[in-house]
């Protein structure tokens, strides 16, 4: 670059792959061109949902081609720690990826980011609550760089009827850190001409907040589509609806209504009457300890009602398949993609079944053989699974799912049902008979059913964690009448920081080790 060419302006932007990064870039770099100046991006993309980091760079400088005499600058094109003028954040956990990567400097960096949260497939998988600290991202952001402009953007583009892209457009325009007027970024948004109207209206949004002239914006019926109406629980629509509610009426206190309607509607959804009032008859032997020990605040049955409710309704291909054919989906999936009424929206689900799912809905005689020949090699378990593309925007591909959803009826000769009703019979059988050696035991027994998510081999390690806690400590407590709340705390914790499992190994041989005998004096 010649010596009296001026400093790019550079702009690192990060966002996930699906969340319009490179829609954002291409606007930048379109109304740099348009305004005549000379400018270059790249980008690193990352697959197209939440596991995938996408980073995007851009190189703008500040003069005209008609200011340096045409001369054709020399860009570097590569991001470096220390060298960002402005990062652009899509979400929360983004803010904190590139100030982890030194790219948001205190002498230099304006950082531009969204304050809403798009879970992470890692924050979803852990064992337990897997967040990430977002009031920790906050402070470091507001610490590290220079200036901050941080908002709900999410919120913003839902207010204007539009998406995140083009209100932090227009948050950039509006804090002025680009030699380009408004006028071009709209003249830009106009040219592409897809959900122009939308578009302009989110810039228009981000456009007062970087301002900071924010007014309350108003939800405009001519480019927002209406919102859903939320849908009726379960135990209001099905026939025997009214009878459950009038047995949790009856047998429950006032307080805990709301918990058990939901659950028991949930399970209602899930198979039929018959195992929503399984899920009651179960919940009622534990009512019973705190109805006779007169705890008025119901705890145990509280904490019981909530994981027992989710326990029940195990996600299995027949879940997910009900799930994913649901109207209330593809009407969501609608509003996202913001489709008007007369548009297709093409919509490929992918799904990657394998022995375990297969085994699943298997007689146990059938399915126990399989799965102890998969087991002796684990090779096998891989090249069995087989990925499916299924297009429930057509007729056959969405009877496959619908067929599919319609097989609740076999889900209780399945092998994966049969296991799960053993293993929530067998945690139940501790907490009460926790419950008899103390409440707070009890409690902690109850907060185990925290260790099984999921299927496949996330299930398998929590069930595995579950028993050796089991083995380890509950039942030798149960056994010697004392309770042992901290200890049952204390393990399932490290279980569920180390889903491996080494973290609980040592925990355990700390816990059961023998008090060494007092020396003599």
């Amino acid at each position: 670059m010649a010596k009296d060419t001026p400093r790019p302006i550079t702009l690192l932007i990060a966002a996930m792959g699906g969340e319009g990064g490179g829609v954002l870039t291409s606007w930048i770099v379109s109304a740099a061109r348009k305004a005549g100046h000379p400018v270059q991006a790249t980008s690193i993309p990352g697959v197209a949902q939440r596991t995938g980091a996408t980073t995007y760079y851009i190189e703008l400088v500040p003069a005209t081609y008609a200011e340096i005499q045409d001369r054709e600058p020399v860009l570097d094109l590569h991001p470096a720690p220390g060298d960002v003028d402005v990062a652009i954040a899509t979400e929360l956990v983004e803010t904190g990826r590139v100030i982890e990567r030194g790219f948001v400097s205190p002498d230099r960096t304006l950082l531009i980011a969204s304050t809403h949260r798009i879970y992470a497939l890692a924050e979803k998988m852990a064992m337990g609550d897997g967040r990430f600290d977002s009031d920790k991202i906050l402070s470091a952001a507001k610490s590290m760089a220079k200036k901050t402009l941080l908002f709900d953007m999410e919120k913003a583009a839902a207010d204007a009827g539009s998406v995140v892209n083009s209100v932090i457009l227009g948050a950039i325009c509006g804090a002025g850190v680009l030699p380009i007027g408004r006028e071009t970024f709209e003249e830009t948004i106009k040219e592409e001409g897809i959900a122009v109207k939308a578009n302009l209206a989110g810039f228009a949004a981000g456009f007062a907040y970087g301002k900071g002239e924010v007014v309350e914006l108003k939800r405009k019926r001519d480019i927002t589509l209406a919102p859903a109406a939320p849908a009726a629980p379960a135990y209001r629509t099905h026939p025997a609806g009214d009878a459950l509610k009038a047995r949790i009426e009856k047998a429950f206190p006032n307080a805990l209504h709301p918990l058990i309607l939901e659950a028991c509607g949930r399970t209602l959804d899930y198979q039929d009457a018959k195992y929503a009032t399984l899920y009651l008859d179960r919940l009622d032997t534990v009512a019973a300890i705190d109805r006779a020990r007169n705890d008025n605040d119901w705890r145990l049955t509280s904490e019981t009602a909530r994981h027992l409710g989710l326990r029940m309704t195990f996600e299995d291909v027949i879940r997910v398949a009900q799930l994913k054919t649901r109207p209330s989906r593809i009407a969501r999936v609608r509003r996202e993609v913001q489709a008007a009424p007369d548009q297709l929206v093409k919509q490929t689900e992918f799904l990657k079944p394998g022995i375990d799912e297969f085994a699943s809905l298997m007689p146990p005689f059938m399915a126990r053989p399989l799965l102890r020949w998969a087991e002796k090699k684990p090779e096998r378990k891989k090249k069995t699974h087989i990925g499916l593309y299924v297009r429930t925007d057509t007729f056959w591909g969405y009877m496959k799912l619908r067929t599919m959803a319609g097989m609740r009826w076999w889900r209780r000769a399945g092998h994966r049902y049969k296991e799960e009703q053993r293993q929530i019979e067998h945690w139940l059988d501790l907490v009460r008979r926790a419950a008899a050696v103390g409440r707070d035991f009890a409690l902690e027994v109850v907060e185990l059913a925290r260790l099984i998510k999921g299927y496949g081999s996330t299930h398998k390690r929590g069930s595995g964690n579950f028993d050796r806690i089991v083995a380890a400590i509950v039942e030798p407590a149960l056994a010697a009448k004392r309770p042992a709340a901290a200890a049952v705390k204390k393990a399932r914790d490290a279980a569920l920081a180390d889903p491996e499992g080494e973290t609980l190994g040592k925990t355990l041989a700390e816990l059961t080790a023998p008090v060494p005998a007092r020396a003599a004096e």
